[in-house]
């Protein structure tokens, strides 16, 4: 690990960490192994190389995590990727619950990581779903044809939010329960709020 790759931010970031600490430690150890540059990104170390990110190191309230960016096109030969939602499309994460994982794993991350930098060198890219490639449900269409203001909204949402409306209407299989899903989060497209952000809200 050299002091030209390490960013003074992650070390107020760890200094401040009430969980995960040694984790994340050992995690930026690794990481700054295989030369990336660190950064600090949306309130975690973010790992990139030559400007693009390739990982960042986060944790939740029963695990922390690498999250690899572009990880869909990782080859994953231990089965170890994990998607944070079906929404996700391109990101992937490795869990972890203790320190002793990540020690015992530090060769196998190492080549995960310097697998996500040759996707870098590589110029690869993921093939991200349009919003035009989820089928519209009927029972939605009719509800944006008769609500101009409800068009509008869906509309403004931005195309992952859209997605995630049309997957999530298009699920049922009766048209019932369609049609009340769509009822349900009618109010939240008209808010300009997504699937994920009403967190209070029960999906079904």
């Amino acid at each position: 690990m050299t002091d030209r790759l390490m960013n003074p931010k992650v070390d107020g970031f760890l200094r401040k960490a009430k969980n995960w600490r040694e984790e994340f430690e050992l995690l930026r150890q690794i990481v700054l192994d295989c030369e990336l540059t660190e950064d600090f990104k949306w309130m975690h170390p973010c790992y990139t190389y030559e400007g693009s990110n390739v990982v960042l190191i986060h944790g939740f309230k029963s695990y922390c995590a690498l999250l690899f960016h572009k990880g869909a096109l990782l080859q994953d030969p231990h089965g170890m990727l994990i998607q944070q939602t079906e929404h996700v499309q391109a990101a992937r994460q490795i869990r972890f619950t203790h320190a002793n994982e990540i020690e015992e794993m530090a060769p196998v991350l190492k080549a995960y990581i310097l697998e996500a930098i040759n996707v870098e060198k590589n110029g690869l890219k993921i093939d991200y779903k349009q919003t035009n490639d989820y089928a519209m449900p009927e029972e939605f269409q009719r509800q944006l044809d008769d609500n101009p203001a409800l068009k509008e909204a869906f509309q403004a949402l931005t195309p992952g939010r859209q997605r995630g409306y049309l997957h999530h209407f298009s699920q049922p299989k009766q048209s019932k329960t369609r049609a009340s899903r769509v009822e349900k989060w009618i109010p939240s497209i008209l808010e300009g709020k997504g699937l994920q952000d009403d967190k209070g809200k029960s999906k079904v």
